[in-house]
């Protein structure tokens, strides 16, 4: 187990106590916008809510702030779409394992502040869906929002930057998903997001290999001012790392890890 695990063993007062007494640390770690306090509370009520989280950050709290740890730093809201924490067993003790969700991935993309919009859905086999690559510079989806959509078929992504140019069009089928699945970690236990949550997991994967082709960031980036809006959006520093079990992997490319 980690130093702070070890630590958090000693001083163990029940899970509400571990995230008071680790305030400090938290505070260390988290985004600029992250207030702590209300960060600490949200954790604490999701906690509350949830039995076998709770019954697994008293059994492993080094566990929990791990995850609470990741959570700050990327300046996300734990126990939300943002950053999922769900209780899953290993070797026979149940943990806290966090996970980021596609809103948080969206969120970092928006902190980067190039980009003017997100755009991330999932495709159902009755929908319309058009996309040929430089014909289009991004899909045509018509979607019956009162009608039988049928089952998941696939997902995209894509940002409009500012200035108005589209970004690379990510677009994944079943099989694409799938491969994704495979190499998640417990994808298949009855508290994985894969199982409750299927749809937002399509989203996710999709999203994130959206993060290879534009700028994410955990801290809210200043948006130029008007003099120096015509410049390049300048990069910003990689935020995604293989801390999320729950991913294919690390993103290999340019702006993110």
């Amino acid at each position: 187990m980690s130093q702070i695990g070890n630590a958090i063993e000693k001083r163990d007062q029940g899970p509400a106590a571990v995230i008071e007494q680790y305030k400090p640390e938290l505070a260390l770690v988290a985004a600029s916008h992250v207030k702590v306090d209300t960060f600490a509370r949200l954790a604490v009520g999701v906690l509350r809510q949830n039995e076998k989280l709770a019954t697994a950050a008293s059994s492993s709290p080094g566990s929990l702030m791990s995850a609470l740890m990741t959570a700050a730093r990327l300046g996300l809201e734990p126990g939300t779409e943002q950053f999922y924490l769900r209780p899953i067993k290993r070797k026979g003790v149940w943990e806290v394992q966090g996970i980021v969700g596609y809103q948080g991935i969206v969120e970092l993309i928006y902190n980067a502040g190039a980009a003017d919009s997100v755009v991330v859905e999932v495709v159902k086999r009755n929908d319309r869906f058009e996309y040929v690559p430089g014909r289009h510079d991004r899909p045509i989806h018509e979607v019956d929002w009162f009608g039988d959509r049928g089952p998941l078929v696939g997902a995209y992504a894509y940002a409009v930057m500012r200035g108005g140019a589209v970004s690379k069009v990510v677009v994944l089928n079943r099989n694409d998903i799938d491969r994704a699945k495979a190499k998640a970690d417990g994808a298949n236990t009855e508290y994985s997001p894969w199982r409750t949550d299927e749809e937002a997991m399509w989203l996710k994967t999709a999203v994130r290999r959206l993060g290879k082709w534009v700028p994410t960031s955990a801290e809210k980036l200043a948006l130029p001012t008007a003099a120096a809006s015509d410049r390049p959006a300048l990069p910003a520093a990689p935020v995604i790392d293989d801390t999320d079990p729950d991913d294919e992997g690390p993103i290999e490319g340019e702006l993110v890890d």
